[in-house]
C-alpha cells in the first residue's frame, strides 16, 4: 500500500509510506506452508511484491499522480497545465508548487 501524506498549502513535500516488507514476508510464510497447487500463485504474488518493493519513491510519486488524475477522470497530456489543475482539483489542499513538482516526477517517469 502507498499513502501519500504532507500535502498542504504550505508544505509542498510528498512522503511515502509502503508496508511491502509486512506483505513480502506475509507471502513467504504463506509459500512456505502452502499446498503444491498454491505456490504458484504465490511465488508469482511474492515476485510482484519483490518488483513493487524495489521501486523508488520518485515512481511511486509519479504512479500516485497518474493514479489521482485518472480518478478525476483526467484522460489528457500529463505534462500539460490541465494536467496541474486536474491534480490540484483532485487534491485541494496540494499547493501550486507541490503540484508542479509532482507533475514533473510523473513526466519523468512514464509507465
Amino acid at each position: 500500500m502507498t499513502g501519500i501524506t504532507g500535502l498542504s498549502r504550505k508544505n509542498t513535500f510528498v512522503l511515502t509510506i509502503r508496508d511491502t516488507d509486512e506483505v513480502a514476508e506475509a507471502l513467504r510464510q504463506a509459500l512456505a506452508e502452502a499446498p503444491p497447487e498454491e505456490r504458484p500463485g504465490l511465488e508469482r504474488a511474492a515476485a510482484l511484491v519483490e518488483s513493487t518493493a524495489a521501486a523508488t519513491e520518485t515512481r511511486l510519486r509519479a504512479r500516485w499522480v497518474r493514479t489521482r488524475l485518472a480518478a478525476a477522470g483526467f484522460t489528457g497530456d500529463v505534462g500539460s497545465v490541465a494536467a496541474v489543475k486536474a491534480l490540484r482539483q483532485a487534491e485541494p489542499r496540494l499547493s501550486l508548487l507541490g503540484a508542479v513538482q509532482l507533475q514533473r516526477e510523473a513526466v519523468a517517469h512514464p509507465e
